[in-house]
């Protein structure tokens, strides 16, 4: 948490730009971002009309998104234990916050986000793979998840480990793999990411 509180602190809004990739929700739906950062993403759902809530571990980051996108619902909460009743939202997105998480807690975050949906609901899940050219970059926490200078931890996924994650007993949808490259100075990098819009399976749940 400390380590997301200076980022956001002393580099401000850390996520700009388009989205890219990101699901179309039609009017009204119910969608939970997890680690909303500055409010990129929630913006997008604010203006097609979705009933957005986002939540971030970092004060600071929800400071920003308030001004970003003054009309979502925002909590600061930690993605591992929900603040939300069983089949909550119709749609979860979880961008690039389920890597920032050790193992055991990765589970913990997977079965958070089947307890809020609703039974049907959307997943939309979207992490960095092994072959990204920043695996192996900064000092080893487990297996594939490495610490950078920022104080941030990052794992970086492989497709079985996903498909473990999201087994097919509570979910149902495919894993995609997302390639192309970065170019800095002259110097092609290779960017990939694992992308699955997952469904919750049917099944009675209650608050």
């Amino acid at each position: 948490m400390e380590a997301w509180e200076n980022n956001y602190r002393q580099r401000g809004a850390l996520w700009q730009g388009t989205n890219s990739g990101i699901p179309s929700f039609s009017l009204g739906t119910r969608v939970l971002e997890v680690g909303c950062g500055n409010g990129k993403t929630l913006s997008t759902l604010c203006r097609s009309g979705c009933d957005a809530t986002g939540i971030d571990i970092a004060a600071s980051a929800l400071r920003l998104a308030r001004v970003t996108v003054p009309t979502a619902h925002l909590v600061q909460a930690d993605v591992r234990s929900l603040p939300f009743c069983n089949a909550t939202f119709d749609a979860v997105i979880a961008v690039h916050i389920t890597g920032a998480l050790r193992e055991t807690d990765r589970y913990r975050a997977a079965a958070e986000y089947w307890r809020v949906l609703v039974p049907g609901g959307t997943l939309f899940f979207r992490e960095f793979t092994v072959s990204d050219f920043r695996c192996g970059k900064g000092r080893p926490t487990e297996k594939n998840s490495f610490l950078r200078g920022d104080g941030v931890m990052t794992h970086y996924f492989t497709t079985p480990e996903v498909s473990s994650l999201f087994s097919e007993e509570k979910w149902r949808g495919d894993i995609q793999t997302n390639r192309w490259e970065m170019r800095v100075r002259g110097t092609r990098y290779p960017r990939e990411v694992l992308s699955a819009l997952f469904r919750k399976n049917i099944q009675k749940d209650g608050c």
